[in-house]
């Protein structure tokens, strides 16, 4: 056999089953399942001995994958992601445009996420969660759970409202200054404060605007319902467009750039902010910090 990968267990807060400690330590098996059939096959060693589901790890222990001689090799997503900020509890992610943050593909950023994040110490450690949603098309900030409680407690600062969410996007046509959206989606209230802080001439588009927004709701698809409803459609969407004003090949010009909360643990103030992407300054080259400093 030949040796895939090593993990050494730091000290853990209490003993944990190594089944469900191994989710997520190796690169190559990112998933339960995948773990599970790697330690039937006999492919899994604790300290030089064959692993089994039900033995319990401690920490210091040397964990080591192998890989058999006459199987397949395991299928290895290779997603190399941006961490903005971890701890043993939560991580926070920038996500590109054009991946999905869960699903059924392979592909996706749940699926990334054990590969990216160092594995929690605390006693209730799961495999990394996504918290909320973006668009497949939408670039920016993802927030993580990385433990059974912390995914319940960022729900909670969802639900409350107590996380605070700034995007920014490129929009077609003439807007007011600022203003806000109370349009309802799928007969739910929903709500959208927006401020225009430029905007271009375009030939082909009439009017090109650099839009701040902050969602007091999260509806699926809000902010392209909503500045829809404006007849202002978010540059590149296909979904919500004006008639003869499509922009094929750069993706939705909508970008998630700031996560604001209290860390329900450490009860520390969390503040990350991500750059626009580089297609956002093409058209508004001084859109960069001071311009996305925000203010509360």
């Amino acid at each position: 056999m030949q040796l895939l990968e090593t993990h050494l267990v730091p000290k853990l807060e209490k003993p944990i089953r190594f089944q469900e400690y191994a989710v997520g330590i190796f690169k190559t098996i990112p998933t339960k399942s995948g773990i599970k059939k790697a330690i039937k096959k006999g492919l899994v060693f604790i300290d030089g001995n064959l692993a089994t589901t039900s033995k319990y790890i401690s920490g210091d222990e040397k964990i080591t994958l192998f890989e058999s001689e006459n199987s397949s090799t395991f299928e290895r997503l290779k997603l190399d992601l941006e961490v903005l900020f971890e701890d043993d509890y939560l991580a926070i992610i920038y996500k590109p445009a054009g991946i999905l943050v869960s699903g059924n593909k392979f592909v996706t950023i749940a699926n990334g996420l054990s590969q990216n994040l160092k594995k929690s110490i605390l006693s209730d450690a799961v495999k990394p969660q996504p918290i909320h949603r973006l668009d497949y098309p939408t670039s920016g900030l993802l927030l993580v759970g990385k433990t059974s409680a912390a995914i319940t407690e960022l729900g909670k600062l969802f639900k409350d409202k107590e996380i605070k969410k700034t995007y920014y996007a490129i929009t077609i046509g003439k807007m007011n200054p600022t203003g806000f959206i109370n349009f309802p989606i799928d007969e739910k209230k929903s709500h959208t404060d927006f401020e225009v802080l430029d905007t271009v001439v375009s030939e082909r588009f009439e009017f090109l605007n650099l839009v701040k927004l902050q969602p007091k709701t999260g509806r699926k698809h809000q902010l392209r319902k909503h500045l829809s409803v404006l007849n202002a459609p978010i540059l590149g969407d296909k979904e919500y467009f004006l008639e003869n004003k499509i922009l094929n090949g750069k993706g939705l010009f909508l970008h998630a750039a700031t996560l604001d909360f209290i860390h329900p643990f450490t009860k520390e103030k969390i503040l990350v902010t991500k750059e626009l992407p580089k297609k956002f300054t093409k058209i508004f080259p001084n859109s960069q910090p001071p311009l996305l400093s925000l203010s509360t």
